[in-house]
């Protein structure tokens, strides 16, 4: 940066390093670079948690921007609003002075607007002899501007936490609805067991969960009841099978009365099961050695962990590696974290940014994830980012392509295998 650029604060403020790194970044824009102001406040709205500013600082930036008279902020002078304080209050809604100032400082600390302060500390702009703008003092954007991937790479973050928040909240209430109305069945249908010690495994689990649980108390709540319901699952599988015995029983008392005890057809037919074996005495009589039944696939399926069950409609888009998708679908690397793709998770990511950019809807995009899986929604999103020039509304196809997946009749496979045939390098690779 040049050397002269560097402004430091009126009066008794002091001047700190961040305020001089705020500077450096602010005068490292991309000469080319533009966005549209309120689709960024939208953004710093959405990653306030990590830019680490409140509500009410947010309602102050947002009254800076409305004094910036184009739509877009681009690279230049410009940049620079200078709105009296009256003024000011009257756009926060009647902000008092005291507080006005204190969140303006807090837009500074957290590197979001610098101030550019004149000799004698007012806000004011020199015009030329055409009208145009000169020098003005005041509060400068440039820093938005400038950090404009940082925090939509940062609001992408925020977005997938609070849908995987989301998508364990949901698991969650399911698994504690399941266990109580399966303690319920078993109490029902079998009074000896001891269900009170079980109902005891669930209030302890689930008593100290806080009212808005975070990502890794839910997930810990989660393994505990995972643990009880499947322990419930076996007692009702016991008594699944102690029913089939008692069926098998009746049915083999009825082949022992049989009035042709040499018949071969009949032994057979009262065997019926490989877990039934019959013996005939010296005296003619049939007598009947009886071995557990246990049906091997039913207690697999019941002990399948139902947290890996609400994994499964992820897995679909595992059949192509990453690496395909991504040659695939170059363009959705440079939205990556840090301009990379490394994992799904960075995919995923990416396409929390690609779906603002392409003014996908928030809605739309969270029945993709939970139709199609979230990794298999973010490959549709690079593959819709990659043919963007010949689709005119993203959000639209995406939900075409959601309701299509709900009635079997799409797959990702031929979308990718097509945008691999089109470039010239995977011709091979697609074949």
């Amino acid at each position: 940066m040049e050397r002269g650029n560097v402004t430091t604060p009126f009066g008794r403020r002091a001047m700190t390093l961040g305020m001089f790194a705020s500077q450096v970044v602010a005068s490292e824009i991309d000469s080319h670079q533009s966005i549209d102001k309120w689709k960024l406040f939208r953004t710093v709205c959405e990653a306030k948690a990590i830019v680490g500013v409140s509500d009410r600082a947010l309602a102050v930036l947002n009254a800076l921007l409305s004094f910036y008279p184009k739509l877009e902020l681009t690279c230049g002078k410009g940049l620079v609003v200078f709105p009296s304080n009256n003024q000011l209050a009257l756009r926060t809604h009647g902000m008092a002075g005291t507080t006005l100032r204190r969140h303006l400082a807090a837009l500074v600390e957290a590197g979001l607007i610098l101030r550019k302060d004149s000799p004698n500390g007012k806000r004011y702009a020199r015009r030329d002899t055409k009208g145009s703008i000169g020098d003005a003092f005041g509060f400068d954007l440039s820093p938005l501007l400038a950090r404009a991937r940082e925090l939509q790479t940062a609001a992408a973050d925020v977005a997938l936490a609070r849908q995987e928040t989301q998508l364990a909240r949901e698991r969650l209430s399911l698994c504690r609805r399941d266990l109580f109305k399966l303690i319920e069945v078993l109490r029902e249908t079998d009074p000896a067991s001891d269900c009170d010690s079980l109902q005891q495994r669930y209030l302890l689990a689930v008593e100290h969960l806080p009212r808005k649980p975070t990502l890794a108390e839910i997930e810990h709540v989660l393994s505990q009841l995972d643990l009880l319901r499947a322990d419930v699952l076996n007692q009702l599988e016991k008594l699944i099978n102690l029913q089939k015995l008692a069926t098998n029983d009746s049915q083999n008392g009825c082949h022992i009365q049989s009035s042709h005890p040499d018949s071969s057809t009949e032994s057979v037919r009262g065997l019926g099961h490989e877990t039934q074996a019959g013996l005939r005495s010296n005296s003619g009589n049939s007598v009947l050695i009886e071995e557990p039944l246990i049906n091997d696939t039913l207690a697999t399926d019941l002990r399948v962990s139902p947290r890996q069950m609400a994994t499964e409609p992820g897995q679909s888009t595992q059949a192509f590696p990453l690496s395909t998708v991504l040659k695939a679908c170059p363009d959705i690397v440079d939205y990556g974290p840090g301009g990379e793709i490394r994992s799904w998770r960075d995919l995923m990511t990416a396409a929390v940014v690609v779906r603002s950019m392409l003014n996908v809807s928030q809605g739309a995009h969270d029945e993709a994830c939970r139709v199609l899986g979230p990794e298999t929604a973010a490959a549709v999103l690079a593959c819709i980012l990659q043919r963007s020039a010949h689709i005119t509304s993203a959000g639209g196809y995406l939900r075409d392509l959601t309701r299509r997946s709900l009635r079997k009749e799409f797959a990702i496979g031929p979308m990718i295998m097509a945008l691999l045939r089109s470039h010239p390098g995977n011709v091979s690779l697609a074949s």
